[in-house]
């Protein structure tokens, strides 16, 4: 069963890395694929373990077609804090760009901290928005998803 590496892919900043860390385990014999979901045509590599989907314009629809297919031996790759915890519940690997994973311990307090910001953004208490991306986070990140890799594949997934 060959493992899904799914990307949220309109605004990941972690694109080519993922490619990088893919192409490494598909070279190393691991039946692996990844599907890079956007709203938009966005250019990938032209390997056979890469797909591209384009999905509606729809507020969440790249968001829904990612939810309604991971699951366990699947990895999602996102920012979006519902979509992550929908991907965790789903018993998938969810990591954010910034390397964070994201886990059933914890996805409940992420998404109410994610909603009170919310809530406090739209009543004008916070105009900043999110850190910028920095070099540590991409670090992070392939350390991240390279051991979620080796879990799956340690766990039986990926086997040709």
């Amino acid at each position: 069963m060959s493992i899904l590496l799914f990307v949220d892919a309109d605004a990941c900043p972690v694109k080519q890395e993922i490619y990088r860390v893919a192409e490494r385990f598909v070279r190393r014999g691991t039946a692996l694929k990844v599907i890079v979901v956007s709203n938009s045509p966005i250019a990938v590599p032209r390997d056979d373990f890469i797909e591209r989907v384009v999905v509606g314009a729809g507020m969440d629809e790249a968001d829904n077609y990612i939810a309604e297919r991971a699951g366990p031996g699947s990895v999602v790759i996102t920012a979006d804090v519902p979509l992550a915890a929908r991907a965790v519940k789903a018993g998938a690997e969810t990591i954010a760009p910034n390397g964070r994973a994201f886990t059933e311990d914890a996805i409940g307090m992420t998404l109410a901290t994610r909603n009170l910001m919310s809530d406090l953004r739209s009543a004008g208490a916070i105009t900043s928005g999110p850190k910028p991306f920095a070099a540590a986070g991409r670090s992070r990140f392939l350390s991240t998803l390279d051991a979620a890799l080796m879990r799956l594949t340690r766990a039986g997934f990926g086997q040709m």
